[in-house]
């Protein structure tokens, strides 16, 4: 306890340039308590609670997070940090560290959801019809809050750490396109956090291997002939061939999937019509389809337009099934790479206690951050926000959601001392 205590004043000196050589795991492990008591100093939190709250009150949806990009680059110039932009159109890609391989890349989601919040509170969205509800505001801040850790700490980066914020994660595959620019070639790991309202703050979650599931998007528009509701032989019931179509979808996963593998499809909308007495010329609709394999996702996708069109057409009418796939979708599942996964658990440990670092269960929810594993080691780790006190226990997509201010310093140091650690941890290619 006295040699740690020893260390623990001496941190400051050890760390005010660089290490004269390769650090303990005593020495790695002060340094990441330090890096949580900064993100905690008083002035610290305020700045990082600012940076969420003003990005909360002014929402911006897929790729045109155009106030929240100038917020993030402008933040950035204060820190001395260089960045590149426009990257995927909003996008931001800066650099902190030696500007020499290895590369560990943090990635933050900025952009919001066409949703009307329904918490009243001082920093309620100003914009009507969008809202901040699955915590990519607090991302930002927390990726924010990092850079400002790693830049007071850059001349004991072995390495470089590239801060990744992104554009269009709700459905717009921002992550593919950030990775179509060739910036991100060179990053040897990635690494992500999302908040996550089961949890309660203070605890940290993730697992090993497969975490979430591959996810896409359908929409459907049912053609018929419309008329008068009071003389139905002589249409083609829109209506009725969506209701049908509709029903049928909900066999895919309950007749034609393993009961042993794990299967959604969901319809969210269904638009027709506007008068009681009329039948529609058309109907609209739409919804979500995932699966834990991209085998699974084909499956579901082929029958999805199978039973549209054919339901159509024993109704007299004609479908049209879009996948959106030049966005690009669906997403591919999520697995988590073993060897960084441990890593940043063990970061979390150091950070919170090993009884406060949890196995998450596997989820259908889906994260374009996939993307990124398909290229490089890539893990994600979700923080909790949990507090009755604050009622911070709504569901992500809610349009009550709110989160505990609490969890943002965790998020940023855990950011912070998983890319320092990774450097001394982690024997990198570096040619």
């Amino acid at each position: 306890m006295a040699a740690l205590m020893l260390l623990y004043l001496l941190l400051p000196t050890i760390l005010g340039q660089s290490w004269a050589s390769e650090p303990t795991e005593s020495e790695l492990e002060l340094l990441t308590r330090e890096l949580l008591e900064s993100a905690k100093e008083a002035e610290f939190f305020a700045w990082m609670t600012g940076m969420r709250r003003r990005i909360h009150q002014y929402p911006e949806t897929g790729f045109e997070e155009h106030r929240t990009s100038q917020l993030i680059r402008t933040e950035l110039e204060s820190l001395g940090i260089e960045y590149t932009w426009p990257v995927a159109k909003t996008g931001v890609v800066a650099s902190v560290g030696s500007g020499s391989k290895p590369v560990f890349a943090l990635r933050a989601d900025m952009d919001a959801l066409p949703l009307q919040e329904q918490v009243e509170w001082e920093f309620k969205s100003k914009i009507d019809g969008k809202m901040h509800a699955c915590g990519h505001d607090s991302h930002v801040a927390m990726l924010l809050g990092a850079a400002k850790l790693l830049q007071s700490k850059r001349d004991i980066l072995k390495g470089t750490v590239k801060l990744v914020f992104q554009p269009g994660e709700e459905g717009y595959a921002g992550a593919y396109h950030m990775l179509q620019h060739g910036i991100l070639n060179d990053i040897d790991a990635i690494f992500f956090i999302h908040v996550m309202p089961s949890l309660p703050t203070g605890v940290i979650a993730s697992r090993p291997g497969p975490m979430l599931a591959g996810a896409g998007l359908f929409s459907a528009t049912i053609k018929g002939k419309g008329g008068h509701a009071a003389a139905p032989h002589k249409n083609k019931d829109s209506i009725l061939a969506a209701a049908s179509a509709v029903v049928a979808l909900q066999q895919i996963v309950s007749r034609e999937t393993n009961p042993l593998e794990a299967g959604v499809v969901t319809v969210g909308y269904l638009k027709g019509g506007e008068a009681e007495n009329v039948i529609p010329e058309s109907v609209n609709f739409g919804g979500t389809f995932r699966s834990l394999t991209m085998e699974g996702l084909s499956h579901i996708q082929e029958r999805i337009k199978e039973i549209i069109e054919q339901q159509a057409a024993v109704y007299r009418c004609t479908a049209v099934v879009d996948f959106m796939e030049d966005r690009p979708l669906p997403h591919p599942a999520m697995k988590n790479d073993d060897a960084l996964y441990e890593h940043v658990k063990n970061v979390g440990e150091v950070l919170v206690g090993e009884p406060n670092v949890h196995l998450m269960p596997l989820t259908m929810g889906a994260e374009d951050f996939s993307f990124f594993a398909e290229k490089t080691a890539a893990a994600i780790f979700f923080v909790g926000i949990k507090n009755e006190t604050l009622k911070s226990s709504q569901h992500l997509h809610s349009p009550y959601f709110f989160i505990d201010e609490e969890a943002l310093p965790l998020g940023a140091a855990l950011h912070a001392a998983s890319a320092i650690s990774y450097f001394y941890r982690h024997d990198v290619n570096t040619e």
